[in-house]
């Protein structure tokens, strides 16, 4: 039997999973090799802008694999719709069975994102973060400040946005946070202020500038996802002390570390990918003034591992509760 659970019932599970753990692991998992993970599905479209992206995989000896369909259409507001939309699909490893059919409107990709962007300054920001940065102002600016209250004490927040409308309105949602913030439209300026900055855009040209960063500072770079995507100076990357990737392989393809290598300003030899930085404590900052990138691609491993956590989370509460089957729906396959 096909379990289909609907967004209210997956936002009660998000309640009680650790997401930043079970990504943490995932991305461990990852970087022994322990993962398959195909290269990415995507559709790029440009009226109006849009991507939708596939991205399938399974650990080895694991219970199930997932297959998650996510798309992000940056017109949406305009038609009062949120950008981002999805599901995921998972099944049984062993024997092909659809076992779940998360219908989360893209809310798991958004939170599996957020998680991976407080793994990273886990590891990499400075012992003291004297103030943080975001430049973007979606919904994911708002995850990324949501999980970063649980690795990092700092609560001076510096918002950039391209509009001071949707700057002040990302200000009112994450104040009730606990954070102190103030905007700005000068990206600059983020850059002169913040030694911890979150890049959470859809921009395909560079936001930051090398000469913006000072010593010390950690850059999360979550918004190049694909390969025309591009938020980062590669003068960034190429004076950094380290840089990390999620997944080395798909960062060849996409994000900062692609269009670096594109530039002739990095190599792969270069980069160290997050789930070694995690398991290898010799690979992580070692004093406050280096300067670190971490570039988010997003990997099917942490689908995976927010798909599986989720499920059995729903599980639990059907074996606590009564069934409703307003709530979800079985079907058979």
């Amino acid at each position: 039997m096909t379990e289909i659970f609907r967004l209210d019932d997956i936002q009660r599970a998000l309640e009680t999973v650790d997401v930043v753990g079970d990504i943490e692991a995932g991305f461990v998992a990852y970087s022994r090799g322990e993962v398959v993970v195909p290269p990415v599905g995507e559709l790029l479209f440009e009226e109006p802008r849009g991507e939708a992206h596939i991205k399938y995989g399974y650990i080895r000896n694991d219970d199930y694999f997932v297959i998650k369909v996510a798309s992000g259409f940056y017109d949406n507001h305009k038609l009062g719709l949120p950008t981002n939309f999805g599901l995921m699909l998972l099944f049984s490893q062993k024997t092909g069975e659809l076992v779940a059919v998360l219908l989360d409107e893209g809310i798991l990709t958004g939170e599996r994102t957020a998680a991976a962007g407080a793994v990273a300054a886990k590891y990499l920001a400075p012992d003291f973060v004297e103030r943080i940065g975001v430049l973007g102002t979606g919904d994911q600016a708002r995850r990324q400040l949501r999980y970063l209250r649980g690795v990092v004490d700092c609560r001076d927040v510096l918002i950039h946005g391209r509009s001071a409308e949707k700057a002040a309105a990302c200000k009112r949602d994450v104040e009730p946070l606990g954070y102190t913030v103030e905007t700005t439209l000068d990206a600059g300026e983020v850059g002169a202020t913040c030694n911890l900055i979150v890049t959470v855009t859809p921009s395909r040209q560079p936001l930051l500038k090398g000469a913006d960063i000072r010593p010390g500072t950690h850059i999360t770079a979550v918004g190049s996802d694909t390969p025309d995507k591009q938020e980062l100076d590669p003068a960034i990357l190429a004076a950094a002390d380290i840089v990390v990737a999620d997944s080395i392989a798909q960062c060849r393809t996409r994000g900062e570390i692609y269009q670096a290598m594109a530039a002739g300003l990095l190599d792969e030899d270069d980069v160290v990918e997050l789930g070694n930085v995690i398991a290898h404590e010799e690979l992580r900052r070692a004093t406050g003034e280096q300067i670190t990138v971490a570039d988010l691609t997003g990997v099917a491993v942490q689908d995976l591992q927010i798909a599986k956590a989720i499920y059995a989370s729903l599980r639990l509460m059907e074996d606590s509760a009564p069934c409703d089957h307003g709530r979800h729906e079985d079907t058979t396959t």
